[in-house]
Order: C-alpha cells, then structure tokens, then sequence
C-alpha cells in the first residue's frame, strides 16, 4: 500500500486530496501507476496524460521511471510558476 497525495488544481479536478493505493506488485514505476489511475476514465485520464504533471516520491521529484514500493508517499502536482 501507498499513500498518493494531489495537490493544487488537481485536487480540485479528481475531488480528492488523497487515498491510500495497492501496488499490484511488490514495486512498480511511476509510469505504471499513473497508467493504472488513468483507466478510471475521466477526469483520471486527463489528469494523468497532462506532460506538465508533476510526481514526487518521497518528497522528492521522481521521473516515470522512478520505482515506488509499499509504505512510498507518491505526490502529483501541476507545474508551479513564479515570478
């Protein structure tokens, strides 16, 4: 089990901040994750397919190729500007 955590618009999108999510192996890549959340459908898939989306695991930034095991805190977020 993991921890995904949505943060920003994201939240508002999905209208969920956070669940608690069962790897279906013992680690799996951010990729497939974000593959299995988007076959929930809309507005998953959007979410999910933006490639401005943000991951971190662990608190920090991951790419898709990261691996997350049991007990990972996986966040996503869109990108931040500043200025």
């Amino acid at each position: 089990m993991i921890k995904i955590l949505y943060f920003a618009r994201l939240r508002d999108q999905l209208s969920c901040a956070n669940e608690s999510y069962e790897l279906p192996t013992n680690e799996s890549s951010v990729a497939e994750i974000k593959q299995q959340i988007a076959a929930r459908g809309e507005p998953w898939t959007e979410v999910m397919q933006d490639a401005n989306l943000l991951v971190a695991v662990n608190q920090v930034i991951a790419t898709p190729l990261t691996q997350v095991k049991a007990g990972d805190e996986l966040g996503f977020f869109p990108p931040v500007t500043g200025g």
